[in-house]
């Protein structure tokens, strides 16, 4: 029956302690100029080495060829002291845990005048200290204080503030760390190649995590997984199941999930724990060890080579990668969301909900209206920013040069209608509407300048929204898988101001996308942001250069009709439109309110009988320009005051048609 690894492997030299070089040479060192204290104090976390010290403290100073840093291990005393051996008369240990009254300490006190039997000194190793009593110290201390020349206390204690002071100011204190994984790591290969045990690189981070820099705890979790190891030694999967810790692919969804904002990715994660039989603590736990690894990564790009991180290599490069997607605000919040529901997750029967709830806080910024939640979202807005390809530094709007380039044909000889206009120094807000209403030229160098404004950095461009149509797409299907299929089909072609035109190959996908664009909308919103202040997106769907709306092959809505050559004959000279003529079976219709201010004019007047002798309506001749083009009605925006009687509600389409022929031109069937 063999011992356990830290018993068979407990350091016998102060050179073989690891990671307490702090301690150890310093103490090497009084031994070699023979600067001795009478009493030591060694503190620290438990499976650190202050037991170990201790006693190799004892065997240094008992060697023949000492007192010495090195013991020689071929006396008596080096062997009776040594890991394996039966101990020495000379140095006694006591566990103040059990012997820590004032009785014990008044029988210590009477045995220490008794000098050594064979040893040069007697050495009281008192471990666990702070659970001596007051009494029990105040017995002590004056032994401790002017103790024989023989004689050496060493106190370890977990707890050096629990120590008397008193005490505490008679002894060298010595404090002992955990022991870092750069250092665990490598004498734990060490051990296991002596060992002859086939270990998987993944296992040692499990490992050392779950020793806690405790080098006993360590030995043991690793003497555990050699025990229950088969022929093909200690695999990942095996070490997993055994020390209960969170597999790191569920970590790796889970991140995915958070970066991307994936609200199903993380609830699935969630439910694989549940039924994988992981404790949703442990898992919060991991989580939490996880994002913190993220932001040193982010901080410390080169943190595994400088032992900040103890990781395989390619979950390092996952890793790595997690920690492009998070903006540094982001994995802080994220980081303390989980780290006050640990606190809350203490004693609750139903972690599983509290865990879902800790997702759905950290999926949600906009539903905090802390100081990290809005640094996340400043950061969202950023990254949409750097999107564009131009660095998020605030612009200043280039309102000065638009005056100049307004006022540059002053100079230049105008057309009459201009100069009445550009008399007044009236600010350039107020004289656009004038001159693009009196003038052509002056409205094509306003559509120049305005052409020219948007060249200034932060604009965005398709090459933009290409780099992040993936995760518009992903938006998109999350919604709806329908219009997630058919946005799939497009290719961004182009952004003209605040409209995203697409282009696709078939006809019917771009009609279904043009029918309801109110999702993809709401992604290149979401992903982008809007494209101007006060502005929203539009979507234009093409095929092969063509704008496509929903069930039609164009997007240029109804035309008005055209006026026949006889009718304008017919017509006043002072009456150049198209006549407004009655519909039939109700009153006129009102004229269309111009939206330019111009000049008032005359209502119209409908009179005579709208019959089918072919004359028009009597009309007042309006003073508005001639060669102004009618545009007709955009779709969904005609007149609806026409009164229509229940006779000609009842006709059909055909039927209409012929009776307002017979109205305007005096047309009859025939046949």
């Amino acid at each position: 029956m063999g011992l356990a690894l830290y018993r068979r492997y407990r350091p016998r030299t102060f050179a073989e302690v690891i990671g307490q070089e702090h301690v150890t040479e310093p103490l090497m060192q009084a031994l070699r100029t023979g600067r001795l204290n009478h009493a030591y104090l060694f503190s620290g976390p438990r499976g650190c080495g202050k037991t170990s010290s201790a006693r190799i403290l004892a065997r240094s100073l008992n060697c023949e060829r000492g007192p010495t840093p090195e013991p020689c291990g071929e006396c008596d005393s080096c062997v009776a002291l040594a890991p394996d051996g039966s101990g020495s008369i000379d140095v006694i240990e006591i566990d103040a845990a059990s012997h820590g009254g004032v009785d014990d300490a008044r029988d210590l006190r009477e045995r220490a005048i008794f000098a050594p039997v064979s040893s040069r000194f007697k050495v009281y190793v008192i471990d666990e200290a702070h659970m001596v009593s007051s009494a029990g110290f105040n017995a002590l201390l004056k032994l401790v204080e002017e103790p024989p020349d023989y004689v050496k206390f060493v106190f370890a204690t977990t707890e050096p503030d629990k120590v008397l002071g008193t005490i505490k100011s008679r002894t060298h204190h010595y404090p002992f760390r955990l022991i870092t994984p750069g250092v665990l790591r490598p004498y734990l290969e060490k051990l296991c190649a002596i060992e002859g045990v086939k270990v998987e690189p993944a296992v040692f981070p499990l490992v050392v995590r779950a020793g806690g820099g405790s080098a006993r705890d360590t030995l043991s979790v690793l003497d555990q997984l050699i025990a229950g190891a088969g022929p093909e030694g200690v695999t990942y999967p095996r070490a997993v199941a055994l020390l209960g810790v969170t597999d790191v692919a569920l970590l790796d969804e889970m991140c995915d999930a958070l970066a991307a904002g994936d609200g199903a990715a993380a609830y699935g994660t969630i439910d694989r724990v549940v039924e994988a039989g992981h404790d949703p603590r442990r898992f919060a736990s991991d989580l939490l060890g996880r994002l913190r690894d993220l932001i040193v990564l982010q901080q410390v790009p080169d943190a595994a080579g400088k032992g900040l991180l103890d990781a395989p290599d390619d979950e390092l490069t996952r890793m790595a990668s997690q920690a492009q997607r998070f903006g540094p605000a982001t994995l802080s919040r994220l980081a303390d969301i989980v780290h006050d529901g640990l606190t809350e997750m203490r004693g609750t029967t139903a972690p599983r909900l509290l865990l879902e709830l800790i997702c759905a806080r950290m999926l949600l910024p906009g539903a905090d209206d802390s100081a990290g939640a809005l640094l996340q979202r400043l950061e969202r807005m950023e990254r949409r920013l750097a999107a564009t390809g131009e660095p998020p530094t605030p612009t200043s709007t280039p309102t000065p040069e638009a005056p100049q380039t307004r006022t540059a044909p002053q100079n230049q000889p105008e057309p009459q209608g201009t100069t009445a206009p550009q008399s007044k120094p009236e600010p350039p807000s107020q004289a656009e509407p004038q001159d693009d209403r009196d003038n052509g030229e002056p409205q094509a160098a306003a559509v120049a300048v305005k052409t020219a404004a948007p060249e200034r950095p932060g604009v965005l461009d398709a090459v933009a929204v290409r780099r992040v149509w993936e995760e518009i797409l992903g938006y998109v299907g999350r919604k709806s898988r329908r219009v997630g299929a058919v946005a799939r089909e497009a290719t961004v072609r182009e952004v003209a101001g605040d409209t995203l035109v697409l282009l696709f190959k078939h006809r019917v996908h771009a009609e279904m996308l043009a029918g309801g664009p109110e999702l993809l909308i709401e992604a290149v919103y979401e992903v982008l942001g809007p494209p101007a202040p006060d502005r929203a997106w539009q979507v234009r769907c093409e095929l092969s250069g063509q704008a496509v709306s929903p069930g039609t092959a164009s997007d240029q809505g109804p035309k008005p009709p055209v006026p026949p050559a006889q009718s304008r004959r017919d017509a006043p000279a002072a009456e150049p439109d198209w006549p407004t003529t009655a519909p039939p079976g109700g009153a006129a219709p009102a004229p269309r309110p111009d939206p330019s201010p111009a000049p008032a004019t005359a209502p119209r007047k409908a009179g005579g009988r709208a019959a089918g002798n072919g004359r028009k309506a009597a009309a007042e001749p309006a003073e508005e320009p001639p060669d102004e083009p009618y545009e007709g009605f955009d779709p969904g925006d005609e007149p609806l005051d026409d009164v229509l009687d229940e006779q000609t509600v009842r006709q059909t389409s055909e039927e209409q048609a012929l009776q307002l022929l017979r109205q305007t031109l005096g047309a009859e069937q025939i046949g």
